[in-house]
C-alpha cells in the first residue's frame, strides 16, 4: 500500500504547470513549444532538437493550395495545404530576456510573439513536398512600414544538415532548405544590427515551420550524365584563380553539376506550386555517397543519399568531338547534329534501355572548350528531345566554373560580379559578361534543353524563351550590376520579377510520368486522341486518358499564344474530361483581338497520357463535305480522323455503311478479320447469311472470326488499332466489355481506341487499301 500511495503522488501534477500541447493556450500562438534554446555547442543543439521535435504521422495528399497575392508586396501567400500532422503550438517566438522553455517541453511562462520573426510566405505549415532541396521565401515584419537588412539563419531538422545563412534585403528573404525524408521541423532566425536582441545565446526572433518530405520512388528519374571523350583529362575551362582555389577536375565538376540540378528541381517545384498543381517535380536517381550539398560534408566525410551523376566516355577522342562541333558552326555543315547522335549512342550503351522503358537523361559535355583563336565554343551543343526509349538533353561545360558547388555557394555564385576573362573562358552569346550572368546562362540554358527533353517547345515567355537570363532572381532578393543590360540590377526581386516556366509547360509537366505523385491514379495506357467532326459546327474530341489542354494557332504562328485547358488543379479529385466539344467560336474567343478574324485555325490537342493530335485546319474540318456521309435512310454520318497514311502504291479508298445502321431487321452476328503481319480486311457477317467486306480477304486463309453473343444483346462498340503508316493490327470491342484480342501485329505502330462519342453509334468504316489496309476511320451517326 505505501508503494501505491507514493506512485499516485508522483503522477499528480501541479495545476500551474502548462503543457505545450495544452488546449489552455490561446490560439496556439503564444506558447513556446517548438522554440528551442540554442547554445554554441552543436551537440547540445542536436540533443535539444531531438527532444523537442514531436512525432508526425504521414497523411495522404489532399487538395491543392491556392495562392493569394499581396497588393502591397506582390508576394504570393499560400493558403493551408494539409491537416497538421506535426503539433505546432508556436511558430513565431521572441524571448527578449523572458523565461525560456525547458528541454523537457514544459514551460512556466508564455512568450510574446516577435514582430521581427520571419514569416514564411511560400510554404504553409505541414506542407508535403517531394524534393530534397526546397526553395522558400518570406518577409521580416511589414515591409510597407519599415524595411530591414540582415541575416536569416536556417536551422535544419535535428541538426541533420549544417545551419545555413541567407541575406535579408528590404525585409525580404529567400533560402534553400535541405530536407530529410519524413517530417522536418525547421527554425528560421533573423538577426540585424538595427534590431535589438537579447544578450543570451537564444535567438531573439525565430519562426518554426514543419515540412514533410516524401521522396518519390515510383516515377522514372531524370538521369544526370557527364560525357567525356575517350582520352579526356576530365577537366573543364576555368580561369587560373579558380583552378587554384577550387580546381577544375572531375570531382568538382560532378559537385557543381549536381548542385545545378538541385536548383532546377527547387525552381520547378516552386513553379508548379505557383501554377496550382501542387509541389510536383521530377526526381533524380540517388546513391549513398559522400555528401556535396554542403561543403562541410567533404571535410567531415559525411555520407548522404544524393543525386547520382553518371560518368560516361565515348569512343571519340576530345579532338574529334571538338573538330566535329567546330564544323557544325557553318550552315552547310554535313555533320550538323552529329554531336547529339554521339551522345545518344553513348547513353544508350550505358543505360541499355529495353523496349517500353523510358529513360530521361540530361547530359553535360565536359570537353566543351573556348577556342580563343577561333572565338567559338567547341565540343558544345545545346539540344534537347529524343525518340523511342531515350529522351536526351545535352549542353556544354563552358560556364561550369561559375556554378555553385554547394548550397552555401548559391548566393555568392549569383552575386559574383567578377568580369569574364575571355582569355580563358567564354562569354556565351555575349550574355555572360560576369560570373553571375555566366551561371544564369549555363544553368538556365541547360534547364531550357531539359525542358525540350520533357516535351516543351519554345514558348512566348519563360524558360523556353531564354528567360533564364533572370534565373538568379529566383534565389536572390537583390540583383547585382548586369553587364548584359549595362544597368544596376533589380533592388528587390519579388516573384513578379523572376523567370518561370510558361503555363503550357506546367500543363505538360502535370501529367508527365516524371512528375507523378503517389496519390495520382493510374492512367489508361492508350494515350491517343480522336477528333470527330459532327453536326451544328461542332467537333467532338475523345481521349481514353482525358483531354488536358488544346493549343490554338493562327496562320503564321510559330509559338502558341492562346489555349484552352481542361485540367483542374487537383489531379486526384477530378481527372481531365474524356470527351469535349469544340466550336470555332470557342477557339476564337481565346484569341487576342487582332487575331479573332483569322480564317485559318490550327489546333494541337494533348491528352493526359502525353499523346497529341494536330488538326491543321480546324475551319475546314468542320465545313468540308469530305467528312460527311449520307446514309441510305437519310441520316447524316460523320467520318472520324483517319489512321494510317494511305500511301501504298495502288492504294484505293474504301467505305462500308453497315446495314445494321439503317435496317432494323438486320443483326450483326460476327466479324471475320483477315490478317497476317498487318490488317488485310474486315468482313461483317449478318444473321441472314449476307456479309459486307472492307479491304481484302488476304493474310492467313479463312481469316479469324469473332462471334457476338446476340442472345445477350451484345453489339459492336468500337475497335482498338495498332497503326502507323498502315494498320498493323485490330481488336474488336463489344458493348459487354469483351475484347477479341489483337489480330495482326500487336506491337506495330501505336495504339488508338476508336469508340464513338457519347450520343453516337457506329454507322460504318472508311479508309483505303493497297496491298493491305493502309487507312482506317469510323463513320458515326446519332
Amino acid at each position: 500500500m505505501p508503494f501505491f500511495k507514493e506512485f499516485r503522488r508522483k503522477k499528480t501534477t501541479s495545476k500551474t504547470d502548462i503543457s505545450p500541447n495544452s488546449s489552455n493556450e490561446s490560439n496556439g500562438s503564444n506558447g513556446t513549444n517548438g522554440t528551442v534554446p540554442t547554445t554554441k555547442s552543436s551537440s547540445t543543439i542536436n540533443s535539444v532538437y531531438a527532444s523537442s521535435t514531436p512525432p508526425s504521422s504521414i497523411q495522404p495528399h489532399q487538395s491543392t493550395p491556392t495562392l493569394v497575392t499581396s497588393k502591397s508586396t506582390g508576394a504570393m501567400t499560400p493558403l493551408p495545404q494539409r491537416p497538421m500532422p506535426l503539433s505546432s503550438v508556436s511558430n513565431r517566438s521572441s524571448f527578449m530576456g523572458l523565461s525560456t522553455p525547458s528541454i523537457n517541453g514544459t514551460t512556466t511562462l508564455k512568450m510574446p510573439v516577435s514582430s521581427f520573426a520571419p514569416r514564411i510566405l511560400s510554404v504553409s505549415d505541414n506542407s508535403w513536398v517531394h524534393q530534397k532541396v526546397l526553395l522558400v521565401y518570406g518577409q521580416i515584419g511589414d515591409p510597407s512600414e519599415k524595411t530591414l537588412d540582415g541575416t536569416l539563419t536556417v536551422c535544419h531538422h535535428q541538426d541533420s544538415f549544417p545551419a545555413t545563412m541567407w541575406p535579408v534585403s528590404d525585409s525580404h528573404f529567400k533560402a534553400l532548405v535541405h530536407l530529410s525524408p519524413g517530417p522536418n521541423r525547421l527554425r528560421f532566425d533573423f538577426m540585424s544590427p538595427k534590431v535589438a536582441s537579447n544578450n543570451s545565446s537564444l535567438p531573439a526572433h525565430s519562426s518554426w515551420i514543419n515540412v514533410n518530405f516524401l521522396p518519390l520512388i515510383n516515377s522514372p528519374p531524370l538521369q544526370l550524365v557527364i560525357l567525356l571523350g575517350k582520352d579526356s583529362p576530365a577537366t573543364f575551362d576555368a580561369v587560373p584563380e579558380r583552378k587554384q582555389r577550387e580546381g577544375n577536375d572531375l570531382d568538382i565538376a560532378v559537385r557543381k553539376f549536381r548542385m545545378a540540378a538541385y536548383l532546377w528541381q527547387a525552381f520547378t517545384g516552386e513553379q508548379m506550386y505557383r501554377n496550382g498543381f501542387g509541389r510536383r517535380c521530377f526526381r533524380f536517381e540517388e546513391e549513398w555517397q559522400t555528401g556535396s550539398l554542403t561543403f562541410r560534408d567533404k571535410e567531415m566525410g559525411q555520407m548522404r543519399n544524393e543525386a547520382k551523376v553518371h560518368v560516361v566516355r565515348t569512343e571519340k577522342t576530345v579532338k574529334e568531338l571538338r573538330d566535329l562541333d567546330l564544323a557544325q558552326q557553318y550552315d552547310n555543315a554535313t555533320h550538323k547534329g552529329e554531336l547529339y547522335s554521339i551522345a545518344m549512342e553513348a547513353v544508350k550503351e550505358h543505360f541499355n534501355p529495353v523496349k517500353g522503358q523510358m529513360q530521361f537523361i540530361s547530359l553535360l559535355l565536359l570537353d566543351a572548350h573556348w577556342d580563343t583563336k577561333a572565338k567559338t565554343i567547341t565540343g558544345h551543343a545545346a539540344l534537347g528531345g529524343g525518340t523511342g526509349e531515350v529522351q536526351l538533353a545535352i549542353f556544354g561545360s563552358q560556364a561550369l566554373q561559375s556554378y555553385p558547388a554547394s548550397i552555401e555557394e548559391v548566393v555568392p555564385a549569383f552575386s559574383d560580379c567578377t568580369r569574364t576573362n575571355t582569355n580563358f573562358v567564354a562569354n556565351d552569346c555575349n550574355e555572360s559578361g560576369s560570373n553571375w550572368e555566366a551561371a544564369n546562362i549555363g544553368i538556365g540554358a541547360h534547364l531550357h534543353e531539359t525542358g525540350h527533353l520533357f516535351g516543351c517547345p519554345h514558348q512566348e515567355s519563360g524558360i523556353m524563351l531564354r528567360d533564364y537570363v533572370r534565373l538568379n532572381r529566383t534565389f536572390l532578393c537583390r540583383e547585382p550590376y548586369s553587364t548584359r543590360t549595362k544597368s544596376p540590377g533589380v533592388r528587390l526581386c519579388l516573384p513578379k520579377d523572376e523567370c518561370g516556366w510558361h503555363r503550357l509547360d506546367a500543363l505538360r509537366f502535370k501529367y508527365h510520368p516524371c512528375f507523378r505523385l503517389p496519390t495520382d491514379g493510374p492512367l489508361n495506357p492508350d494515350e491517343s486522341i480522336q477528333v470527330w467532326p459532327a453536326d451544328n459546327g461542332k467537333a467532338l474530341i475523345t481521349a481514353p486518358t482525358g483531354v488536358s489542354f488544346v493549343e490554338i494557332f493562327t496562320e503564321g504562328d510559330e509559338t502558341c499564344r492562346a489555349w484552352l485547358e481542361y485540367s483542374s488543379g487537383d489531379v486526384q479529385s477530378v481527372g481531365p474530361p474524356r470527351q469535349i466539344v469544340l466550336t470555332e467560336n470557342d477557339l476564337k474567343a481565346r484569341l487576342p483581338e487582332d487575331r479573332k478574324n483569322s480564317k485559318k485555325l490550327r489546333i494541337k490537342i494533348y491528352s493526359a497520357g502525353q499523346g497529341s493530335h494536330e488538326v491543321v485546319d480546324f475551319n475546314t474540318l468542320l465545313r468540308s463535305k469530305n467528312h460527311v456521309v449520307k446514309l441510305p435512310n437519310g441520316q447524316l454520318g460523320f467520318k472520324g480522323c483517319k489512321l494510317g497514311e494511305s500511301g501504298q502504291e495502288g492504294s484505293q479508298p474504301e467505305q462500308v455503311i453497315l446495314e445494321t445502321a439503317h435496317l432494323q431487321n438486320k443483326l450483326l452476328t460476327s466479324i471475320k478479320v483477315y490478317h497476317g503481319f498487318a490488317l488485310d480486311g474486315l468482313e461483317f457477317l449478318y444473321e441472314d447469311s449476307t456479309s459486307q467486306l472492307f479491304g481484302k480477304r488476304g493474310g492467313q486463309p479463312g481469316g479469324s472470326e469473332f462471334m457476338f453473343d446476340t442472345r445477350r444483346g451484345e453489339i459492336l462498340l468500337g475497335f482498338y488499332l495498332r497503326a502507323g503508316l498502315w494498320i498493323d493490327g485490330i481488336e474488336i470491342l463489344t458493348s459487354l466489355g469483351r475484347r477479341s484480342g489483337i489480330f495482326g501485329n500487336p506491337n506495330g505502330g501505336s495504339g488508338h481506341t476508336l469508340i464513338p462519342p457519347r450520343g453516337y453509334c457506329i454507322a460504318g468504316v472508311s479508309g483505303s487499301c493497297g496491298q493491305w489496309v493502309d487507312g482506317f476511320s469510323l463513320i458515326i451517326t446519332r
